[in-house]
């Protein structure tokens, strides 16, 4: 079953979207295998965004994501990395369309409340860093069978 990594970003805590976020992922029929609560230190930071390292923003991205509490998750579930990205909505909000998350809440790209996995292989790269292998749980939920044929 595949895997995404999603984060809500430190504007999405800050502004008590953490329940409303959860419940798009479950009401579509994925399933929780992975969820804390932490302050990211600048190390996980830099290695989560190392791809854009080169570029102006990085630096900007690394300071606003160890500014205040994230939410880490791991969602499980077919198509989980495409679907979760258009539940999300594009990068920036203002290009995001309604009924998206960042569609209906956000405002500026540097606010974007959340972040998800652009790909199945980023997605493996992103959970082994934010996630020991124990800190996942196996396990279906009873409506499965009732969302999956």
């Amino acid at each position: 079953m595949e895997r995404s990594f999603i984060a809500i970003k430190p504007d999405g805590v800050q502004r008590g979207l953490v329940a409303e976020i959860i419940g798009r992922f479950e009401k579509k029929g994925f399933t929780l295998v992975g969820l804390k609560m932490m302050m990211v230190s600048r190390e996980l930071a830099e290695q989560h965004y190392d791809v854009h390292r080169e570029k102006p923003f990085f630096n900007g991205l690394v300071e606003f994501i160890i500014s205040s509490p994230v939410i880490a998750m791991v969602w499980e579930g077919e198509g989980v990395v495409a679907s979760a990205r258009k539940i999300i909505g594009a990068t920036n909000p203002l290009n995001s369309e309604p009924g998206t998350i960042r569609g209906d809440y956000g405002i500026s790209i540097g606010r974007n409340l959340i972040h998800g996995s652009d790909a199945i292989e980023t997605a493996q790269r992103e959970i082994s860093l934010w996630f020991k292998e124990e800190e996942l749980a196996t396990w279906e939920p009873s409506l499965t069978k009732w969302i999956v044929e």
